[in-house]
């Protein structure tokens, strides 16, 4: 079955359970921001409750405090459960955000793929 959360133009996305069994093609939105946070946990929470989780993320360009705490909610209600939540495939910019504040060691799979879509980035002294 395939739940729409969000407008037309987003691809959907596998959710897959620990067995890597397919679950359901989700419609995950690129950005879980707010606005698009509730309907985002109103449709991913019940398959955390009933099941471990692997998100793919590749979709999501953007994330706010609202996307976050979605995802520490889902994180939350995996862990009551008995089941694990984590997250794979995520862009750079997510997966900044999200060390930033302490959750990539929470949320990040141990198979995470990083989506780079910057320039790499030249550190040079500043003296």
């Amino acid at each position: 079955m395939t739940t729409a959360i969000c407008d037309a133009h987003t691809a959907p996305v596998p959710v897959e359970t620990r067995d890597a069994e397919l679950v359901k093609e989700l419609w995950i939105p690129d950005q879980l921001v707010r606005g698009e946070d509730s309907d985002f946990l109103e449709h991913v929470r019940p398959l955390v409750k009933d099941r471990s989780v692997t998100l793919d993320l590749s979709a999501v360009e953007r994330i706010d405090a609202a996307g976050i705490a979605a995802l520490v909610t889902l994180y939350s209600n995996a862990c009551l459960a008995g089941h694990r939540f984590s997250l794979t495939n995520v862009s750079a910019r997510v997966a900044q955000i999200l060390s930033v504040v302490g959750l990539d060691r929470y949320l990040l799979s141990q198979n995470t793929v990083l989506n780079s879509q910057c320039e790499p980035c030249i550190e040079r002294p500043a003296a």
